[in-house]
């Protein structure tokens, strides 16, 4: 076989590779569409200390109307908690530093933190105008595994590897 026909031959076969994994992905059985579920029960205390819920604001609202799942604000008196029932893998789901820094908030000292029940949580510090939040967030599946870090939750959901409903929560208290 001639040089020039080898070339065309292997450029051949990589446009064929390159096809194949792009298409790839429409091989995969799938998956049927989350049903449309009723907002779940939130809890009613939190580390015994009881909730009451907050209105969510007009921006919130409007997010919550496209997200996948259902949103809550909630509050124990010391401390803002936002709990999301997100029903399928869905990049609308993102860290809490991300949603902060969008808002012109500073964000400091960024950490893994295990809490009272050795459960971990990914916190933060947000700053503006003087004023000081520590944040703390963490996803949890529905066998119980627990994620600190959207991105590595959304792509075990994504691929299997973890099963919803999953529920997310970010804790907010005011420094």
């Amino acid at each position: 076989m001639a040089r020039s026909e080898k070339a065309v031959m292997l450029k051949g076969m990589f446009a064929a590779v390159l096809v194949a994994c792009a298409l790839s992905p429409l091989a995969r059985p799938a998956a049927p569409a989350a049903p449309v579920t009723a907002s779940p029960e939130w809890p009613m205390q939190w580390d015994g200390k009881g909730l009451r819920p907050l209105a969510l604001s007009a921006v919130e609202q409007r997010f919550a109307s496209r997200f996948p799942g259902h949103i809550a604000r909630m509050t124990d008196g010391e401390q803002v908690l936002v709990l999301r029932a997100v029903n399928e893998p869905t990049r609308q789901l993102h860290p809490a530093a991300d949603c902060y820094r969008g808002l012109g908030y500073t964000i400091r000292n960024a950490q893994l933190e295990a809490d009272a029940k050795d459960q971990l949580w990914r916190c933060f510090i947000a700053e503006r105008a003087g004023q000081s939040t520590r944040v703390c967030e963490r996803i949890v599946d529905a066998a119980g595994h627990a994620f600190t870090d959207t991105s590595s939750w959304y792509w075990a959901a994504q691929t299997g590897r973890s099963t919803g409903p999953w529920q997310a929560v970010t804790l907010a208290r005011a420094l």
